[in-house]
């Protein structure tokens, strides 16, 4: 079968997704996806999907320790560790 240069497979449609969530896809690749969008809903299911998942992790507040923080947590662990050993 002759591979089409504008329809693309549900594979390449995923990939093409992805790649446009990070903003790498090409302007072509674009029209490709929106075309295969227009038709097929499992694409279309993915692309909503992968929407949504890139707004939560967009929109989350996570508060990560700082290496200097990271650093006396784990020096504190070995000190409790240490006297833990002697003791036994």
């Amino acid at each position: 079968m002759k591979k089409s240069f504008l329809f693309i497979s549900c594979e390449e449609a995923k990939h093409i997704c992805d790649k446009t969530q990070y903003g790498e896809a090409t302007s072509w690749e674009r029209i490709k996806l929106a075309l295969r969008l227009s038709w097929c809903r499992v694409t279309r299911a993915y692309s909503n999907k992968n929407n949504k998942l890139t707004d939560a992790i967009e929109h989350l507040e996570i508060d990560c320790l700082k290496n200097d923080e990271r650093h006396k947590i784990k020096q504190q662990f070995e000190e409790e560790l240490t006297k833990h050993q002697y003791n036994q």
